[in-house]
C-alpha cells in the first residue's frame, strides 16, 4: 500500500507536469511580405537545410515577449557600409533598400545589448530576403559579458569546417527567404546577443535586417 506521503507527492508531480504544460504557447511573430529582385546566384553550398515555406511551431512560456525591440546594437565592423545599426532591432522586417545594414566583408558580427538579464527562449533572425542566398558561418551565442570572453553560451552554429574559430557546427546552413530563421533556445540566462556571419552564395558581404530575441526577465 502506497503511504500518504507518496500519494500527496505523486499528486504534486502531476500538478506541475500539468501547470508547466499549460503555460507553454506557441511563439508568434509578424512574417514580411515575400519580396524577391535581381537574378539569383547559384546556391553551391552543401547540405542546406530544406527551404521554409511556412513558420515552424516554437513552443515558449506564456509571457514570452521580444527583449530586443529598440534595444542598442554594436558591431565587429567599425565602418558600416550601408543602414545604421538601429535597424536590427527597430521591428521592421521588410526587405529592400532602407531596412537593412550592410557590414564588410569576411568575419563580421552585431551584438544586441537586451539591457537587463534574460532568460532567453528563442532567436529569429532575418539576414536578407530580397534575393535567395546562403550566408557563411552563421554563429549565434549568448553571454552576460558583453566582451564574450566568458560565460558564452553558442545557440546555433553552422560552421562546418570551423572557420570562426568556435569549434565545427553541426546546424544546417539555410537559404534566407522571408520567414527568417527562428532558433530555439533552452532557457539560456545572458543579456547580450552576439550574431556572426562570413559573407554569403551571392556576394562577400555580412547584412541584417532584423533580430528578435525572445525571452523574460530573469528571475
Amino acid at each position: 500500500m502506497k503511504s500518504i506521503g507518496s500519494l500527496l507527492l505523486g499528486s504534486v508531480l502531476a500538478m506541475t507536469v500539468s501547470v508547466s504544460a499549460a503555460e507553454m504557447i506557441d511563439l508568434k511573430t509578424d512574417i514580411p511580405p515575400v519580396y524577391l529582385e535581381g537574378t539569383p546566384v547559384p546556391i553551391k553550398v552543401p547540405n542546406v537545410a530544406p527551404e521554409l515555406t511556412k513558420p515552424p511551431m516554437l513552443q515558449v512560456p506564456a509571457g514570452t515577449v521580444n527583449l530586443a525591440k529598440g534595444k542598442p546594437v554594436t558591431a565587429s565592423d567599425d565602418f558600416i557600409i550601408i543602414g545604421d545599426l538601429s535597424l536590427v532591432t527597430d521591428g521592421d522586417k521588410d526587405a529592400g533598400e532602407g531596412y537593412y545594414v550592410e557590414l564588410s566583408p569576411k568575419k563580421q558580427w552585431v551584438q544586441i545589448d537586451l539591457q537587463q538579464i534574460a532568460e532567453i527562449h528563442a532567436i529569429w533572425v532575418w539576414h536578407y530576403h530580397s534575393q535567395k542566398r546562403v550566408y557563411h558561418d552563421v554563429v549565434v551565442q549568448i553571454s552576460t559579458d558583453p566582451k564574450f570572453e566568458k560565460d558564452v553560451i553558442t545557440v546555433f552554429n553552422n560552421d562546418f569546417d570551423n572557420t570562426l574559430g568556435f569549434g565545427v557546427g553541426k546546424d544546417l546552413p539555410y537559404i534566407e527567404t522571408n520567414i527568417g530563421k527562428p532558433i530555439k533556445v533552452n532557457a539560456v540566462k545572458g543579456r547580450y546577443v552576439r550574431l556572426y556571419s562570413n559573407g554569403n552564395t551571392s556576394n562577400n558581404m555580412n547584412h541584417y535586417i532584423e533580430v528578435e530575441v525572445f525571452g523574460v526577465p530573469a528571475k
